[in-house]
C-alpha cells in the first residue's frame, strides 16, 4: 500500500520562535516526513511557504484480529500508536535542516472501513492543512477532523 500526504495552507518560511528560544524568529522554514527512529533522515522537504505539500510513502499492512495494521520505513511505533511524523524545521546556508517541532498524523485514528479499502486497493490519503489556529506550523497529535482520510486506487 501507499500512503500518500496531501498539505495545503503551509504557514511560510518565517515563524516567530517562543519566547524561551535563543532565536526572535525561526527562518527558512520547511516541512518533510521524518523516517522512523531517524529523525536526521527527511524526505522530501518542503518549503514553509509553497501553495501545497505532498509525499508519497511505500507501507505495508498486515491483518490482524485487532484490525490492520501499517508498518514502513516512515511509520512510528511508539506505545502502541502508528504516526508519522512531519518534522518542521530551519534550513541554514549549508543545507542543514534543524528540527524545531512536529506533527503526529495518527494512523490508529483512520476509520478502519477506509484503512481496509486502501489496504485492499492500493492507496491511503490523508488531506490537511498545515498552519495551526496561532498561524504558526501545525503540530502535536493530528486527529480527524483536522485530517481527512480517503482511500483510492493506486
Amino acid at each position: 500500500m501507499h500512503l500518500r500526504i496531501d498539505a495545503i495552507d503551509l504557514p511560510g518560511r518565517t515563524f516567530p520562535a517562543p519566547a524561551d528560544k535563543p532565536v526572535a524568529t525561526y527562518d527558512d522554514v520547511h516541512v518533510a516526513v521524518q523516517r522512523r527512529d531517524r529523525p536526521a533522515e527527511l524526505l522530501d522537504p518542503q518549503p514553509g511557504d509553497g501553495a501545497s505539500a505532498t509525499w508519497t510513502l511505500e507501507c505495508a499492512t498486515q491483518a490482524t484480529p485487532d484490525g490492520i495494521v501499517v508498518t514502513g520505513p516512515y511509520v512510528q511505533h511508539r506505545m502502541g500508536l502508528r504516526f508519522v511524523y512531519l518534522s518542521w524545521g530551519t534550513v541554514d546556508g549549508d543545507g542543514v535542516f534543524t528540527m524545531f517541532r512536529r506533527a503526529k498524523l495518527m494512523l490508529d485514528s483512520v476509520p478502519a472501513d477506509v484503512l481496509a479499502a486502501a489496504a485492499s486497493d492500493g492507496l491511503l490519503v490523508g488531506r490537511l492543512g498545515l498552519t495551526d489556529a496561532n498561524g504558526g506550523p501545525l503540530c502535536a497529535r493530528v486527529d480527524p477532523p483536522h485530517i481527512t482520510w480517503t482511500a483510492a486506487a493506486c
